[in-house]
């Protein structure tokens, strides 16, 4: 079995196992007879074989492969690395449940699906401008989830469900500062991703690049006015919910809306 279906098949055991013990925790709402720790150690687990995996997929000796599928998986790992990090000082198990499945997603079609994307031998000014930008993306797409749960928080007491699932939740104040966190991180990474792809990306009108640079300019004036709005007039609530989510959309139609017409259609 190659390495890539092997160390892929080893994280998904690990990341249901993680998501099992993280949906008895929001069940039972006790850490006695399930500590947080199993969660955190089998995610790890589950990370580090899924990076192996991603690895794999991209890197072989024709050079580097950027397909949809090789970039989604890399972007996964990404994400759930940082959500693991992020909850040694925060609750984020929900997070976790609403993750470890994409994750799962991406490996199973990075082990089933073979990407017609060429392969791509890049300089280290490039391969900055990448990472920066899949860890950016990585953030902001934590930042979309965590809105999606401040907005399904919101709902819920709007319809004075306060008794149900929503106790489950973190306190709403903390969901939103969390999320205004991520937010900064993440606008700052694709600041630096932005000027590092100008610097070092040698022809900007290549197939592709106008689309996903546009989107993805877009993306960043959009998160910069909520933030300058969350500093300046403590915008929250609602208007933090849909500007996070029309940023993220605008990411991804430029991120993945060019790969898809580079890889599929044309």
């Amino acid at each position: 079995m190659q390495l890539t279906t092997l160390s892929g098949l080893i994280a998904i055991v690990f990341y249901t196992i993680s998501c099992v013990y993280q949906g008895r925790r929001l069940k039972t709402r006790t850490a006695d007879n399930d500590p947080g720790h199993r969660v955190f150690i089998f995610g790890l687990l589950a990370v580090i074989a899924h990076a192996v995996s991603a690895g794999s997929v991209i890197k072989n000796s024709a050079g580097y492969h950027f397909g949809i599928v090789e970039i989604s998986t890399l972007i996964s790992v990404s994400i759930s690395l940082i959500v693991l990090i992020s909850s040694l000082r925060k609750p984020l198990g929900n997070l976790m449940l609403g993750l470890f499945p994409l994750a799962i997603l991406s490996i199973l079609a990075s082990i089933t699906i073979t990407s017609t994307y060429p392969p791509q031998d890049i300089g280290v000014g490039i391969a900055g401008h990448i990472l920066l930008s899949i860890i950016s993306y990585s953030i902001l797409t934590i930042a979309a989830l965590q809105a999606t749960f401040l907005a399904f928080q919101n709902h819920q007491l709007r319809h004075k469900h306060a008794a149900s699932v929503i106790k489950r939740f973190p306190p709403l104040q903390d969901m939103e500062t969390f999320l205004f966190e991520l937010l900064w991180v993440g606008q700052i990474l694709l600041s630096l991703g932005i000027i590092a792809g100008f610097i070092f990306v040698e022809d900007l009108g290549a197939q592709g690049l106008p689309h996903k640079t546009f989107f993805s300019i877009l993306a960043w004036v959009v998160f910069a006015i909520l933030l300058w709005g969350r500093h300046r007039m403590g915008w929250r609530g609602t208007t933090a919910i849909r500007g996070t989510l029309t940023g993220f959309l605008f990411l991804i139609l430029g991120f993945y809306g060019s790969k898809a017409v580079l890889e599929y259609i044309l």
